[in-house]
């Protein structure tokens, strides 16, 4: 498949402070693909740079191998949907659609009718008429992509455009734009601090933290497989242990889990020493023949799940996640359980 966008050693600078540090990525034609990290991390000036609305300070970008570094917004092939949705609050709904296609020349009755079609794709042709005050949120972002996507960039980008929404719209939406990507095949790259959003829509995920890139891969990739303790940290939830790790083979690390107990791990033979190590909640079980063992303090009710937060002997936390049953037997708070660790679930980080 061929790129849409490429990122080649690009470093951003506002004056002393580097924004971006020689960060190089590429992503496909018709993906959908998110830039993840917490605020600060410079996904926005990335996105930012790709719209033409910051300039590079070094490096480069192409758009479907045009080098685009120097070209203003206007010339460039792609349009910005982001957080404040910005609709002009004077005009319908139709005319706010249709209004980039206006400042293209392009005639009103071609607009209008492309307007149409975009609020067809979008389920909102019934209102067509009326004013963006007279919609909900969630329509109003609608409007929004369906204005962004009438004069068909080639590339769409999208800065946190749900973080306005409430939390069961937010969801609704996540599902309306995966499928609004699919339906017209437009290269999506998506902006956000959320990792549920991340990994809920995206075919591929770069996470950000501090203008470097930690890691890309799809979400199963991102979420099973972090690379470091930062993206295992920042990804969901997980445990992170302190282990004493010792090559045995070419392909096999052991390492000393906190009580002694000993694991091996498909690691390479330059593993050795103090290492971080990285276990899923929801891959630790409660099970007497369990090789960790530690003291259960406190069981948190979730509804469908259940937390138990609990202590190793060095004084580690753990968190194990369990579904939630009325035929769940659970040992009281301050008794001693033995856990056990799903194969293939323990992964050893660089820190």
């Amino acid at each position: 498949m061929a790129n849409a966008i490429e990122i080649i050693e690009v470093i951003k600078r506002f004056g002393a402070t580097t924004a971006l540090e020689s960060l190089s990525l590429s992503i496909s034609d018709n993906e959908f693909f998110t830039l993840l990290g917490p605020s600060g991390c410079g996904k926005t000036t990335l996105l930012r740079m790709i719209a033409g609305f910051e300039a590079v300070s070094a490096g480069e970008i192409r758009l479907f191998g045009q080098n685009i570094a120097n070209l203003p917004p206007d010339r460039r092939p792609v349009n910005t949907v982001f957080q404040h949705y910005a609709l002009f609050p004077h005009m319908s709904v139709l005319d706010n659609v249709g209004f980039g296609l206006k400042m293209k020349g392009v005639d009103l009755a071609k607009r209008r009718a492309r307007a149409g079609q975009m609020l067809e794709i979008v389920h909102l042709s019934a209102f067509a008429d009326r004013l963006p005050a007279q919609l909900s949120g969630g329509q109003q972002q609608r409007v929004a992509l369906a204005r962004a996507l009438a004069p068909e960039p080639r590339v769409l980008l999208l800065d946190e455009p749900l973080s306005a929404l409430d939390l069961k719209l937010r969801q609704t939406m996540r599902f309306e734009l995966k499928q609004l990507q699919k339906d017209t095949g437009i290269t999506f790259i998506f902006v956000t601090h959320d990792q549920e959003e991340a990994l809920t829509m995206s075919d591929r995920i770069a996470v950000m933290s501090a203008g470097r890139l930690q890691q890309v891969g799809t979400a199963r990739e991102i979420y099973e497989a972090p690379n470091n303790r930062f993206v295992a940290d920042f990804i969901g939830e997980t445990n992170i242990l302190q282990v004493e790790a010792q090559p045995i083979s070419q392909d096999l690390t052991r390492v000393t889990l906190p009580g002694g107990s000993t694991l091996d791990l498909p690691a390479p033979p330059t593993a050795s020493g103090q290492h971080s190590l990285s276990i899923r909640p929801e891959r630790l079980s409660l099970d007497p023949q369990g090789s960790l063992t530690a003291r259960l303090e406190h069981v948190v009710y979730l509804g469908t799940d259940l937390h138990l937060m609990a202590r190793l002997a060095d004084g580690s936390p753990l968190v194990i996640r369990m579904q939630n049953s009325a035929r769940t037997a659970l040992p009281n708070e301050g008794e001693e359980i033995r856990i056990s660790i799903e194969e293939g679930a323990a992964r050893l980080l660089a820190d």
